[in-house]
């Protein structure tokens, strides 16, 4: 898994899209696992790389977390953008023009000589995941229909969830025996042949009930206000910042932000962002348990491996290893969970599984210096953090589907997806502040326990959101206000 990876919520743009019969329907299902693939992969492999990277380029605490997020901002910005863009314009077209730029992104990354050129090829890896991964869903969506939508979206999730634990140990290996460059160009292969197989055998689809203009000032305004706010939180953990420039930029990303609140209320149900169904008490309760939620578990996925590579002597193989039962823990247990969220309904699993993953990440204070046991220190933590968001991924879903009307459900699974990576960016640009004390072992540990507890508190708010304000909606009944 990674900051990027795939969110609960991107699987109901699948499902919120007209079918209309395929010719070529395992093609078309090989070419979207191939290419989200990508996304999936690429996000978590950098977590493990970071060490490397940081060795090879010295980036500075800010620069590491940049690393992380020049990719992050792009495809938090622009993901609604790219599934509308690919409505109006042809979802195959998008998806291929996302891989080619991707695929373009990555040689410059691999041939990158200095800190400022892969931070540029990863801002068009981020344009291209934007451009391809809601693309993917909606083709999987246009290609299928009934219950073989279900049993695609279901492989097609299984494979990403697949993608997310094996990548680490992938690029674990790579790190360690080549270089982290080759990271980079592992893409190259995976991408062409979603291209070759996309180009050759998926038809083009659009959505030719969109009548009203892509709302591009909103994207616009949102992309330029993430930006100046993560660079604010990011910089102000860089010794000596400019403190003026600091305020300055917070100041001006959150007018920005502001502005952008206004616009998407405006434009109503044409608004890239349709923050108008926030009037809903329980919408609003589930966005706010994914900002929390996912601003912990981003800020985890991608510190652990950096502290456990960094401070407690690990190789990125067995780093990356680290991590492996939080997707197979949420894989395994978000079926069941479906089933039980249905009986019981979703707001008790959704706030028990994030008080959950509250204690497992108070847990990660046990973990000491250099001579740390990851079966003792480690394991159980991560344990309970997996089993937490087992508990609470699926009756998630459920929650934002049953929480709206039919008409937007679509809508809703996009603006929560968008949610949920806008709270790793917000991590991850916070991470700085950890990243700042590399001095020595036990200065990293140190701010790692702090860091830790913030997510713990992060998490345990989560559940206070689902507690007061999600009611439990029947699958069969609609919210409206």
């Amino acid at each position: 898994m990674s900051t990027a990876a795939l969110s609960p919520c991107d699987l109901n743009l699948a499902l919120a899209t007209a079918a209309r019969p395929c010719r070529h329907p395992t093609a078309t299902l090989a070419a979207t696992i191939l290419g989200s693939g990508l996304a999936f992969v690429d996000g978590s492999v950098m977590n493990v790389a970071l060490p490397a990277l940081d060795r090879d380029l010295h980036p500075g605490p800010d620069g590491l977390t940049w690393l992380i997020n020049a990719y992050l901002l792009a495809l938090t910005s622009l993901t609604l953008l790219g599934g509308a863009a690919g409505d109006h314009y042809g979802r195959r077209r998008l998806f291929l023009a996302g891989i080619g730029l991707f695929l373009a992104a990555s040689l410059v990354c691999a041939a990158a000589p200095t800190l400022p050129i892969i931070l540029a090829g990863r801002v068009a890896q981020g344009i291209g995941a934007a451009m391809l991964m809601p693309n993917s869903l909606a083709l999987l969506g246009a290609g299928f229909d009934g219950e073989a939508k279900g049993q695609a979206i279901g492989t097609w999730a299984g494979a990403g969830a697949l993608a997310g634990a094996i990548g680490p140990l992938i690029g674990g290996w790579l790190v360690d025996a080549v270089g982290w460059r080759t990271i980079f160009l592992l893409n190259l292969p995976v991408g062409l042949a979603a291209a070759w197989i996309a180009w050759r055998f998926v038809p083009e689809s659009r959505d030719s009930r969109v009548g009203a203009r892509l709302d591009l000032p909103g994207a616009l305004l949102g992309a330029v206000a993430l930006a100046l706010c993560t660079v604010a939180l990011t910089a102000a953990a860089k010794p000596g910042a400019d403190v003026a420039l600091l305020i300055g930029a917070g100041a001006v990303g959150c007018g920005l932000l502001a502005a952008f609140v206004w616009l998407e209320f405006e434009r109503g149900e044409n608004a890239l962002m349709p923050l108008f169904l926030m009037r809903n008490a329980t919408f609003l309760g589930v966005t706010l348990l994914t900002l929390l939620l996912y601003a912990a578990l981003g800020g985890l996925i991608v510190l652990l491996p950096f502290v456990l590579i960094t401070a407690e002597g690990y190789s990125a193989v067995q780093a990356g290893a680290a991590m492996l039962p939080v997707p197979i823990l949420i894989g395994l247990g978000s079926r069941l969970m479906g089933r039980i969220a249905t009986r019981i309904g979703s707001r008790l699993p959704m706030g028990l599984g994030a008080l959950i993953v509250a204690a497992g990440l108070a847990l990660y204070l046990r973990m000491g210096g250099s001579d740390a046991s990851y079966w003792r220190e480690v394991l159980p933590a991560t344990l309970v953090v997996a089993l937490g968001m087992a508990v609470c991924v699926a009756p998630l879903t459920t929650t934002v589907m049953n929480s709206v009307d039919a008409d937007h459900v679509g809508a809703a699974s996009g603006f929560n997806s968008a949610v949920a990576r806008m709270g790793g960016l917000i991590a991850t640009a916070l991470l700085g502040f950890v990243f700042v004390d590399q001095g020595s072992p036990a200065a990293l540990v140190a701010s790692t326990h702090v860091a830790a507890l913030v997510g713990a508190g992060l998490a345990a708010l989560a559940g206070a959101s689902a507690f007061l304000l999600v009611r439990d909606v029947p699958a069969k009944e609609t919210a409206h206000g």
